[in-house]
């Protein structure tokens, strides 16, 4: 961290002002309470968090609608785009799958909020973060280790392997564990990379637990590489993720974890653009990478 400091204050970059077009947010397109068995729909809340409405439930990512991805108000990376959701207009949420403890994934406020909105969501969390969870008012959390897993109400969620690191302070760094998540639905299989740098378990992954017709994967926060490599994918990487872990042919990618909080040294809408021409130049289907705006809603 001290090297990239010094580098960014030799080169005149002081702080993390954006730099590039922040995506435009769009109106959402929710269905309440809940959309029929067999359908699904998407719709980007921005980051890491998303509302997936699939075959009857309602099932939340990494939610996060704070302003700061920080321990306090006043400091740290401020959301550059308004949540694609109000947190008031949230259907009743029947899961919440949460990859780790980070700050710009686990945000203290939106949980204490959604513990008291939606009391009977079964939160899902890799070990050490359920704890962490009940002390903000969760009443079902449900810990796993890496490949555990636990079925709610018609869904079964799966603890998948990812490569990257947890804690809120210095004095619990790796102190939980980071993870993806799968999701067996009655009709579909989703696949929530979380947040991870490249690993050789992503095929496994997909032979294991696939095959995915949804893939949610993080193509954002990856600059400088010398830094950031071991633990988020740039663009090209991901696409390369997705494609071990899921049939481009049939199969849909969502990029995440980019357009919302400045937490590297890229423009703000550079990962789109890359993502794109790594899938292009894959020869993949162009309608099958999807790169939405906060609050758009896509139905498969």
């Amino acid at each position: 961290m001290l090297r990239w400091m010094l580098q960014r204050a030799r080169s005149g970059r002081i702080g993390f002002a954006a730099h590039g077009t922040p995506p435009v947010a769009q109106t959402p397109h929710i269905v309440s309470p809940r959309v029929a068995d067999g359908s699904r729909r998407v719709t980007w809340v921005g980051h890491s968090s998303f509302l997936i409405q699939v075959d009857g439930l309602n099932v939340l990512t990494d939610p996060v609608w704070g302003e700061r991805a920080s321990p306090v108000r006043w400091a740290g990376p401020k959301r550059l785009v308004p949540p694609g959701i109000a947190l008031d207009a949230l259907p009743p949420i029947d899961i919440v799958l949460q990859s780790h403890d980070h700050y710009d994934h686990l945000c203290d406020a939106t949980v204490r909020a959604l513990a008291l909105r939606h009391p009977s969501a079964h939160w899902m969390a890799p070990l050490g973060v359920a704890a962490q969870l009940r002390d903000r008012g969760v009443a079902r959390v449900t810990e796993l280790d890496w490949h555990g897993s636990v079925t709610s109400g018609t869904a079964t969620a799966t603890c998948v392997p990812a490569r990257h690191f947890s804690g809120r302070s210095i004095t619990n760094r790796n102190h939980s564990l980071w993870a993806g998540w799968t999701l067996v639905t009655a009709h579909h299989r989703i696949y929530f990379a979380g947040d991870s740098g490249a690993h050789p378990d992503f095929s496994d992954i997909g032979r294991r637990y696939g095959p995915f017709d949804l893939v949610l994967m993080p193509i954002g926060a990856y600059d400088p590489r010398w830094f950031m490599r071991p633990v988020h994918l740039d663009p090209e990487e991901a696409v390369d993720a997705f494609a071990q872990v899921a049939d481009p042919a049939t199969a849909v990618m969502v990029g995440m974890h980019w357009g919302t909080f400045v937490l590297t040294d890229e423009a703000i809408d550079e990962p789109p653009r890359r993502a794109r021409h790594a899938w292009s130049a894959r020869g993949f289907p162009d309608d099958h990478l999807w790169v939405m705006a906060p609050g758009e809603t896509r139905v498969l």
